[in-house]
């Protein structure tokens, strides 16, 4: 079998499939047009998210049997019509749910003992203690909103902090001794902090507005590290400058392109430009789930599921 890589990883991934026997192409630069022009010679795709695999891609690629997201989500692809043209489709959540678990409590953590304004303070000649009194996880409820790998991943990082974990999602049963699954009436009554842990799909497009935010009884504190463009930030904005939220921590922002690769590439609207300038914002540059050992486990993981499905029709 012929697999086409469209974006470098690890070199595990690479040698991994060689030693299995799959014939590796890579194609880190061709534009979407020319890597359609090529594409039917390939039965797999390895693919980060530098494009999207959409109908006429999908119709391009005649013989291709699977393709391979190196990442959590399948967004950038048309899940659908792949299936319905009988291609298998992979992503590996497992290889970074840990990583994903760890900066979300960083971030957390972070923001409720103001550790970046701390150190901006000191380093400038400031010696303000009273200004940087932090706040304690201990006896806060934290609403997880999505409970799969990551959402999972990060309840069980909250395990020795004595707060009250809740989990809401779209499928029943999914709540675990690290979560109590509730209604989203019931997170939105009694969480101090919101964390997303979800795909963008149709019903987390523009989820975090003006109106899901003012359902929330308290103030509270969010963190965003599943997809921007699930966060609308002038509601976002307002309720920050209202109080309404207290503080976010977010690895991922509206504004990112497809690819997650670039951001700063255009003027940013102004609301951008406020978010920014808040001391009670934290942003990190969609990293939550890259680190070095994930990267290795994100490989890994990609490399199990296509050998696990395909390694006898290449003997």
């Amino acid at each position: 079998m012929k697999i086409l890589h469209l974006d470098q990883n690890h070199p595990v991934l690479l040698k991994q499939l060689e030693q299995a026997g799959f014939s590796n192409t890579e194609n880190y630069t061709g534009s979407k047009e020319e890597i359609e022009k090529i594409i039917s010679k390939y039965h797999g795709i390895v693919i980060r998210s530098r494009f999207k695999i959409d109908k006429h891609f999908l119709d391009a690629a005649k013989n291709l049997k699977f393709i391979a997201r190196v990442g959590a989500g399948l967004e950038s692809i048309d899940i659908p019509y792949a299936e319905k043209k009988g291609v298998k489709l992979f992503a590996a959540p497992e290889g970074n749910r840990n990583a994903v678990g760890e900066h979300t409590l960083g971030l957390l953590l972070a923001l409720f003992n103001k550790l970046n304004a701390a150190d901006q303070s000191v380093k400038s000649g400031n010696w303000q203690r009273e200004a940087h009194r932090g706040l304690e996880l201990d006896g806060k409820t934290v609403g997880l909103i999505g409970y799969g790998n990551m959402g999972k991943a990060f309840a069980k990082k909250l395990q020795g902090f004595d707060c009250t974990v809740l989990c809401y999602d779209i499928k029943a049963e999914v709540g675990d001794r690290n979560a109590t699954q509730v209604a989203l009436k019931t997170l939105q009554d009694m969480a101090d902090v919101v964390s997303l842990h979800t795909p963008w799909t149709s019903l987390t497009d523009k989820m975090v507005n003006t109106e899901f935010i003012n359902a929330f009884q308290k103030p509270f504190w969010l963190l965003n590290t599943a997809r921007g463009k699930s966060v609308v930030t002038r509601d976002l904005v307002s309720a920050l400058e209202s109080g309404k939220i207290l503080g976010a921590g977010l690895d991922v922002l509206e504004y990112e392109k497809l690819s997650f690769e670039t951001l700063f590439s255009e003027d940013m609207p102004s609301e951008f430009k406020k978010l920014i300038a808040m001391p009670n914002v934290l942003l990190t540059p969609h990293v939550a789930g890259w680190t070095v050992e994930s990267n290795i486990k994100l490989a890994q993981t990609i490399v199990e599921k296509i050998t696990e499905t395909f390694i006898s029709d290449t003997h």
